[in-house]
């Protein structure tokens, strides 16, 4: 067991980060089954579903996000070629805790009409990003991307302006920009050192026991703070250690780093 107060802390995280950031510790998460694929529009779409999806229990997650592809197929042909009409009568009998068939109708309509205009998601969201100049904070880069382009989808889409942590956004883009054995890196144009953690429980519960933030809420201003202590470690990476970290909760792993003396 190793005492954070006799270890240096970034010396600790490296080492949990060489020994856990491997694909064999991935499931069960959703971020799997992006690995299926190798085209970078069925990569994006395949994830902006599961991280969309990424809420509750993660069996029910899995189930979800796989009953989806399978009638799919192809996702980026279904995507490009299907009509809302059709994607609706497809997914009418959908249903993922609060989710429904239509706000995933809504939100594969949404990824089609970015398709049509801008050629990808990846396209748009570099866009705003460099319109915006946002090196250091992608927070307005977020609020306009999925804000304006994704539309009738409350459930699967949160909204930062009422105070969301938007975990999942933020663990969309940690997949999309961050390149290692687990993270794809296909938005290779923006830097990693303007995402934002994505705070969900787990990621909350390891912060407050190695205090990285005192707040025991999962808001977005926890999430800032977190992510500023991160970047005090590592400025270029800040959500590096974001999978190893959850590891402990998802896998049902006892937290042995942290001494309890």
């Amino acid at each position: 067991m190793i005492c954070l107060k006799e270890k240096n802390l970034l010396e600790t995280f490296e080492n949990l980060y060489h020994k856990y950031n491997r694909r064999e510790y991935v499931s069960p998460d959703p971020l799997q089954f992006l690995y299926s694929y190798e085209n970078f529009s069925d990569i994006e779409i395949v994830g902006i579903i599961a991280s969309s999806l990424a809420y509750g229990n993660v069996k029910t997650i899995l189930k979800s996000i796989d009953k989806i592809l399978c009638l799919m197929n192809n996702p980026t042909e279904y995507v490009k070629r299907t009509s809302l009409k059709q994607m609706k009568k497809d997914f009418k009998d959908f249903k993922h805790r609060f989710t429904t068939g239509e706000e995933i109708s809504n939100l594969l309509y949404s990824v089609k009409t970015i398709y049509d205009s801008h050629g990808s998601m990846h396209e748009l969201f570099l866009k705003i990003f460099n319109e915006k100049n946002n090196s250091q904070s992608i927070t307005e880069t977020v609020e306009i991307f999925f804000g304006k382009f994704f539309k009738g989808c409350p459930t699967l889409i949160p909204d930062p302006h009422k105070g969301s942590a938007c975990k999942r956004i933020h663990l969309f883009l940690r997949w999309m920009i961050r390149k290692d054995n687990v993270d794809l890196g296909l938005w290779d144009k923006i830097e990693p050192s303007a995402l934002i953690i994505p705070l969900d429980t787990h990621m909350l519960k390891i912060s407050k026991l190695i205090k990285l933030t005192t707040r025991n809420n999962g808001s977005l201003k926890t999430a800032y703070e977190i992510t500023e202590n991160f970047k005090k470690l590592n400025p270029k990476d800040p959500v590096k250690y974001d999978f190893v970290l959850t590891r402990f909760g998802i896998r049902k792993m006892p937290i042995d780093f942290i001494s309890k003396k």
